[in-house]
């Protein structure tokens, strides 16, 4: 198993080695899809769908 060394931590942690770099971005891209699909997932949102239960 491979770890990583203790000198290549910084270059992981900057914001272009994270998984979604740019926080607006993906915020409006999963509302959109959220909305579209008129689902939930796993992203803190509260609920989906045309309201009429």
């Amino acid at each position: 198993m491979n770890t990583v060394k203790p000198w290549d931590k910084d270059l992981l942690a900057e914001p272009s080695m994270q998984p979604v770099p740019d926080y607006l971005e993906n915020f409006y891209d999963e509302h959109i899809y959220f909305s579209k699909e008129a689902s939930t997932g796993g992203q803190s949102v509260g609920g989906g769908g045309c309201g009429c239960n």
